[in-house]
């Protein structure tokens, strides 16, 4: 697909990168540590798999002399080096950064406005593609020539990184302009369950008919929004994409930062793609904490519980539910005899215990239309609300997710 880059791009790369660590050490220790838990050991994970912006021979030669668009935030790195400061390093000329939910730098708060500007460190624009402004403009890309997608996923449908980029896909084939996918791993690969969306229920927090956990990569699902026509209009975008090297859908990966301000480890991970969903109820994931997405609770949970928090203001939760009230609930990263984790699908019957053990289930759904775009579709409300069990809930879906999984085939990149 490109041309190889001379041999002495990777001695320019390694200078780069060694010049900037020294100046990223204070922050790469002020991060939070990515722990493993609930996952395969990630030490298997080989020392010679490179994410796509790693492989800057594939893609460099193409991008050079030419007017650069970058989609970035935090996790955008190269190693220690964010991927616009190796660039620049470069020679490349970047133009512009857009950036998604939680900002370029990755702090704000789910769903907070995250304002236009200017990148700190570099000078860029920086054009925010969350809040009023989800799609660039035909103005706001005006002059590039080429636009780079560089963001870590964590496969979940309602994770809005995959809808920037739908958005970004359908811009740009709208403005004539290139994209290219910068692939990164999937740390929920192996997980492909819940129902699959009913177009109906469309919204920013899950565009497509897929399922909750669709088990790809970013390239594999931009190639299948391209190929499965889910642009407006059916129109298709000019795309490619630099793989990741040496990596198998059988490989555990640990992410090396945190994705988002409220997953911070490799736990929370895990149990997102479930956890998610109480979001829309009256209880609490944990916003507010540093174990956001490993427990759940409310003020109103008090028997038969011996577990209990508090949320309090913090990065990524200035306003988190029941601030400064004490929550009784389940910690999740303990409590693995009440809730055994099954690898490889949706922990349904967490939901459900929680669900029939709330002292209230009529306002249990404090927001009943959300839980429906999380879910996909209404059907799973109305089956818990009406008792129906675990695995007919899931067989349920099952005839939508066979279908999504047949045709998820074509659009795989990795054995």
């Amino acid at each position: 697909m490109f041309k190889l880059y001379s041999v002495i791009l990777p001695l320019v790369i390694l200078l780069s990168c060694a010049a900037q660590t020294k100046k990223d050490e204070k922050s790469q220790a002020d991060r939070p540590e990515v722990s493993d838990t609930l996952t395969p050991d990630a030490d298997t994970q080989a020392d010679s798999l490179l994410c796509g912006a790693a492989r800057m021979e594939q893609y460099v030669t193409e991008i050079k002399g030419k007017q650069v668009g970058l989609v970035a935030n935090h996790t955008s790195r190269i190693e220690d080096v964010h991927l616009v400061d190796t660039l620049l390093s470069l020679n490349v000329n970047v133009r512009k950064i857009f950036a998604p939910e939680h900002g370029f730098r990755g702090t704000a708060d789910a769903g907070e406005h995250v304002a236009d500007g200017k990148d700190d460190k570099t000078g860029l624009p920086l054009i925010s593609l969350y809040g009023s402004n989800r799609k660039p403009t035909g103005e706001q890309l005006s002059g590039l020539d080429v636009v780079l997608f560089d963001i870590q996923d964590v496969g979940v449908r309602f994770y809005t990184y995959i809808s920037t980029m739908h958005y970004v896909m359908e811009a740009c084939a709208e403005s004539n302009i290139p994209v290219i996918i910068l692939d990164r791993p999937n740390p929920n690969i192996d997980l492909c369950d819940g129902p699959v969306l009913d177009p109906a229920f469309s919204s920013f927090v899950g565009m497509h008919p897929v399922p909750v956990a669709h088990g790809m990569t970013v390239a594999e699902y931009a190639r299948m929004i391209n190929g499965e026509g889910w642009m407006k209009g059916g129109i298709t975008c000019d795309l490619s994409w630099v793989s990741c090297e040496n990596y198998t859908r059988d490989m555990p990966y640990k992410l090396p930062v945190p994705p988002s301000p409220n997953l911070p480890n490799q736990r929370s991970i895990r149990l997102y793609p479930t956890l998610c969903f109480f979001e829309a109820t009256s209880l609490s994931v944990g916003r507010g904490t540093d174990m956001q997405f490993q427990i759940v609770g409310h003020p109103a949970l008090m028997e038969h519980v011996d577990f209990s928090f508090t949320p309090k203001a913090n990065t990524g939760s200035a306003h988190p539910k029941f601030k400064n009230e004490t929550c009784y609930g389940y910690d999740l990263r303990r409590d693995t005899e009440r809730f055994d984790f099954k690898t490889g699908e949706l922990q349904l019957q967490w939901l459900l215990d929680i669900y029939s053990s709330f002292p209230d289930s009529v306002t249990f759904f404090d927001r009943p239309g959300f839980f429906d775009k999380l879910a996909g579709k209404k059907s799973l409300r109305i089956q818990m609300q009406n008792g129906v069990d675990a695995e007919n809930i899931r067989q349920s879906w099952q005839e939508d997710l066979t279908a999504f999984k047949a045709m998820r085939e074509a659009y795989l990149l990795y054995e």
